[in-house]
């Protein structure tokens, strides 16, 4: 299971590496406020195409997205998510996107794996009973 690190500050972000996930945060930020059918319909119509992401790839965009949006780096797990799939996809590539919850105590959650692992999360698999995946394959 990979450890979550300390996101980049903006500033650490090359410009070329800031752009697409501003890109990709502002459509995610969109992206959002669409019902879940919707917003999984346009997931799934992102990711045709594109190969399944490495660990290193999903977090790397997943760290992207952090430096460049306070609301990703805060408590928007699903614009964070959302953002960080379509940022993957900009490079040709796609995690499973997922959406969840824990019962005790309840809690809903969104984020993304690679091989069934949750990518810079401090939950390991399993923690959160998946209920929505757009899925890489």
């Amino acid at each position: 299971m990979s450890q979550p690190m300390v996101p980049a500050a903006r500033d650490d972000l090359p410009l070329h590496h800031r752009l697409p996930a501003l890109l990709a945060t502002s459509v995610a930020r969109l992206l959002v406020l669409l019902s879940p059918r919707r917003l999984r319909r346009a997931l799934s119509l992102a990711r045709r195409g594109a190969a399944p992401a490495t660990e290193e790839q999903a977090l790397a965009a997943r760290h992207a997205v952090v430096a460049v949006s306070a609301r990703c780096a805060g408590e928007g797990c699903l614009q964070r998510s959302v953002a960080t799939a379509l940022l993957c996809r900009l490079h040709g590539v796609w995690p499973d996107w997922c959406t969840g919850v824990r019962t005790a105590p309840f809690r809903a959650h969104a984020w993304v794996e690679v091989a069934g692992r949750p990518v810079g999360e401090p939950q390991g698999a399993g923690y959160y009973h998946r209920l929505m995946v757009v899925s890489s394959r």
